[in-house]
């Protein structure tokens, strides 16, 4: 087995792996096989994708849907990192739970088109995994809540690094305020009132 990994980072490389593949025949031996991933781009020749068994992987569809992909995936499955804020495990769980929740609201805003967001953007896993990272790590290192810090890191830089829209930034900020505040921690917080 081969595996070629963010081919559409290759582009000079795709005429040549065209021409590979096109030179596959029936005499290949039977396990063989070539595995390649790559983002969208018009530059992936098309007679691989019209010669291929395509897979993709996209972002749960929903909020319930999203918070339910988030809670069954790393890093929040390890035990020893989900149980690694031993003097603080109430805040832990429930700033988790808030990021996750933030999450799913993020991208769950791209359907909405211009309403949602002035441009479309592809908060992905990554950004949720080094936001829990940085929130488990900010949470064992400071003996207080870095509520500025967690605010600054997540949605300035983890989130905040993809948004090009000076409006688009300031919503992501007041949505994220809803998440990252000191009310989270008290039992019965809601993220909105029921009147809005």
């Amino acid at each position: 087995w081969v595996l070629l990994q963010n081919c559409h980072l290759a582009i000079r490389y795709m005429p040549q792996l065209e021409h590979i593949v096109d030179q596959f025949t029936e005499e290949n031996h039977k396990d063989f096989r070539l595995w390649l991933t790559s983002m969208p781009s018009d530059k992936f020749p098309i007679s691989i994708l019209q010669n291929s068994v395509k897979m993709t992987n996209e972002p749960p569809k929903g909020i319930r849907a999203n918070l339910l992909s988030s809670w069954c995936s790393d890093p929040i499955t390890d035990k020893n990192f989900f149980n690694g804020v031993p003097h603080k495990s109430r805040e832990w769980k429930k700033l988790l739970f808030g990021l996750c929740f933030f999450h799913a609201i993020v991208q769950e805003r791209r359907q909405y088109g211009p309403v949602g967001w002035n441009i479309a953007y592809d908060f992905n896993e990554t950004d949720r995994q080094i936001s829990i990272h940085q929130l488990h790590l900010f949470l064992n290192i400071y003996p207080d809540i870095p509520w500025k810090a967690l605010l600054y890191c997540i949605g300035q830089c983890n989130y905040g690094g993809r948004v090009t829209d000076d409006h688009d930034r300031k919503t992501l900020m007041a949505i994220l305020s809803d998440f990252f505040t000191e009310e989270i921690l008290e039992d019965g917080y809601k993220f909105t009132s029921q009147d809005e």
